[in-house]
């Protein structure tokens, strides 16, 4: 089993229990490759695909030859919608897309799990029982995570019963810490982390979305 650093919201100036969490879950291999996979399928389904230009026959003007074919000394030419006149229309420029990337079921599941278990064997990751903010202040969020010994980027993960603007708010606008549901956290936002803090409820969450291999 892995230990994890488990702190009391009422009590934050106590020293931390150390309990110990589901190995399954924070301590399973950490696949490198699959989490490569995951971030890339990720982004990629992250792009909007919207980025285009416009091609010879989308530009406006040009609807007659600029000038004769022959007699001017200068170069022919038939439109200047031609992509070698200013403000023509582009050769090979980006056209919209859309492109949409899956990995199955049980390589997302297990990609979540070596991200979790990463940090988890970096020692970054914190439990807390509940975060008991009755009204969003920055100034809470930035002491309750200054309490349980974390800085930097920051993951905190809650449950669904948790999940109010009293939370969400008090850590909204602290630079690097990003404040998310447990049943609806990636690989991705893991990895982009240095450091999770995991309410009870959270935990709960993630041994029901994880535990049975869903």
């Amino acid at each position: 089993m892995s230990e994890v650093k488990l702190y009391r919201f009422d009590a934050l100036d106590a020293e931390p229990e150390t309990i110990e969490v589901p190995v399954e879950i924070f301590g399973a291999p950490v696949n490198h490759d699959l989490l490569h996979r995951a971030v890339r399928v990720y982004l990629m389904n992250q792009r909007q695909g919207t980025a285009a230009t416009r091609t010879r026959g989308e530009v406006s003007g040009g609807g007659r030859k600029p000038w004769r074919q022959k007699g001017t000394g200068r170069a022919r030419h038939g439109s200047t919608r031609s992509p070698i006149w200013r403000s023509g229309g582009v050769t090979f420029g980006p056209r919209p897309f859309k492109v949409r990337l899956k990995l199955p079921k049980r390589m997302r599941r297990q990609a979540f799990v070596s991200a979790l278990s990463a940090r988890c064997a970096e020692d970054t990751v914190r439990l807390i029982d509940r975060i008991g903010f009755t009204k969003p202040r920055t100034k809470d969020g930035i002491a309750l995570l200054g309490k349980v010994d974390l800085s930097g980027k920051v993951l905190i993960l809650v449950g669904e019963d948790e999940c109010g603007a009293p939370v969400l708010r008090s850590f909204s606008n602290i630079p690097g810490v990003t404040c998310a549901r447990a049943r609806a956290a990636n690989t991705y936002e893991v990895l982009l982390h240095d450091a999770l803090l995991v309410t009870t409820s959270a935990m709960e969450e993630l041994k029901r979305r994880l535990g049975d291999g869903g």
